[in-house]
């Protein structure tokens, strides 16, 4: 008899297990910051994306609670039908002008934008080049389209430049990138990657959903920390991570682009508008950010000053200058245990296995915010280093 459904998932499932690679969903019974209740215990938290510590900003409480009298709960409908608000366009002209791009699309999250994009604009004709640690929702959204596709080693300019040259003659040609790679803290090539699309007459992407909002000298991101801004040709981001760390993404980019994705992008055309909460949370948000350097500044001084101090300590740690902070450990068994243990200590942090990460490339990533106090920081230091010992991981 063929094994059922449920009886080959419940033996897989076993076998993430086994091998440590099962991710299990820790309950917080509080409001993201950086000092949670987590499962009962107060833990300080160090895996969060709430880079600039915007999730529980009163500033922004009190502009959602603001938002609800102005403009409702929900929207009940898509876009072109009767979902959009004043406050809809408001937003997508605010990060058109922040991002110094020609004009910008919203959608429910990034990873939406991601996967309207490449079917939309490109076809059978044209040709896709993505570097091989681009996110998840790039790899689905260039999976949906007939466009050939290239993948390149990680920030390798040469074997790009390889392929490009191999493939001249379709008709339009897209390279394709993470401004930031999430799971390694490492910062894109943007202005080789540049002058590789003009060589080559390419349009450029850059998904900068872990950049926006603080780096560069106003925090427009990592075309602004690259020098080449006005010289990418599509920006998609999101509002979930340094932006107030709600939900909610966006596409900018050349007019003629952001056009035509409104009359065919499929995430666009068939999802629930962005909350207008949201939509309205966002724009202080970015408010906030552009009057106050403060939030970019704290974080990049603790970021720099936590990663000399773990390298001091012993600990394996990628280079790099992004608040991301990947902790090598190798073996996913002996990444979950240090998790685990970590979380006895009072530290929140996860551990990343495959398929996430490579195989055998198992790490726990750090992840610094503006909310951390001196004390939070002192405080993990002495519990990686605790438990590091403890399991053998340093000396």
């Amino acid at each position: 008899m063929t094994q059922s459904l449920t009886d080959s998932l419940s033996e897989q499932l076993k076998s993430l297990h086994s091998l440590g690679l099962f991710k299990s969903e820790r309950i917080l019974e509080s409001p993201q910051q950086s000092l949670i209740q987590a499962d009962g215990k107060k833990v300080v938290n160090f895996c969060a994306n709430n880079y600039l510590g915007l999730a529980n900003h009163p500033k922004l409480i009190e502009e959602a609670k603001k938002a609800l009298d102005l403009y409702g709960y929900g929207m009940a409908s898509v876009r072109f039908i009767c979902g959009t608000q004043s406050v809809h366009k408001k937003l997508e002209d605010a990060l058109t002008k922040f991002l110094k791009m020609e004009e910008t699309i919203l959608y429910s999250s990034c990873f939406d934008a991601n996967a309207g994009l490449f079917e939309t604009i490109l076809s059978g004709e044209d040709a896709i080049f993505s570097d091989e640690l681009n996110h998840a929702s790039i790899i689905d959204g260039v999976r949906l389209s007939k466009a050939a596709r290239f993948r390149y080693r990680n920030n390798d300019m040469n074997d790009l430049e390889d392929k490009l040259r191999e493939n001249q003659n379709f008709r339009h040609k897209l390279i394709c990138t993470d401004g930031v790679f999430s799971m390694d803290g490492y910062i894109a090539k943007l202005k080789d990657l540049v002058a590789l699309k003009e060589k080559y007459g390419c349009l450029l992407m850059v998904d900068d959903s872990h950049a926006v909002g603080f780096l560069g000298e106003t925090g427009k991101g990592t075309h602004e920390q690259a020098g080449v801004l006005g010289k990418i040709d599509i920006l998609t981001g999101t509002l979930g991570k340094a932006l107030g760390g709600a939900s909610g993404g966006y596409t900018s980019g050349k007019k003629e682009i952001i056009s035509y994705l409104r009359q065919r992008s499929r995430p666009y055309l068939f999802s629930n508008t962005l909350a207008p909460v949201i939509a309205h949370t966002s724009l202080k948000a970015i408010e906030l950010i552009q009057d106050d350097n403060s939030y970019k500044n704290k974080l990049m001084s603790q970021t720099k000053q936590f990663r000399s101090q773990l390298r001091s300590l012993g600990f394996d740690i990628l280079d790099g200058q992004h608040p991301i902070v990947p902790i090598m450990v190798y073996d996913a068994v002996l990444a979950q245990r240090f998790s685990e243990q970590l979380l006895e200590e009072g530290l929140y942090v996860v551990s990343f296995s495959y398929p996430v990460v490579p195989k055998d490339k198992a790490r726990i990533r750090i992840q610094i915010s503006a909310d951390h106090s001196q004390e939070d920081l002192d405080q993990a230091l002495l519990a990686l280093q605790k438990v590091a010992k403890r399991l053998n991981i340093i000396k």
